[in-house]
């Protein structure tokens, strides 16, 4: 083989071998993207087995809660009530976290509730963000 061809077939493998690590890496980027909340992170509530995160961005709220040790499933729960709406509520046996839940606060003062295990926590009250 002549060096013109060993360098062509050097670049297409390396091409190749790039394409496929994209399409490996990306759909677990997607995934990522698809479980957690948007925008920035404008509270932490830790409690004695798990974590409540907030983040907002324009006018939405969303938040997930994480249990302080992960393992197998356990009974895990987020709520986020915007003043005058509806609660929105994820709540079931999950690994890593439950939620994200959003809700469209604007303005509004917000009810932020978590749960892992046994463990949780309540705003007890109306907070503005």
């Amino acid at each position: 083989m002549k060096s013109g061809a060993i360098r062509r077939l050097a670049v297409g493998l390396a091409v190749t071998a790039a394409a496929g690590m994209l399409g490996v890496a990306v759909p677990g980027q997607a995934h990522a993207a698809a479980t957690s909340c948007e925008g920035r992170k404008v509270r932490s509530y830790p409690f004695s087995t798990g974590t409540v995160e907030v983040y907002k961005r324009s006018g939405y709220v969303c938040a997930v809660t994480l249990p302080r040790r992960v393992g197998g499933r356990q009974y895990m729960m987020v709520s986020l009530r915007a003043y005058g709406l509806r609660p929105v509520e994820d709540a079931g046996r999950y690994k890593y976290r439950a939620g994200p839940v959003t809700v469209h606060a604007g303005q509004r003062k917000v009810w932020i509730k978590g749960g892992v295990g046994r463990g949780r926590y309540d705003s007890d009250g109306w907070i503005r963000l």
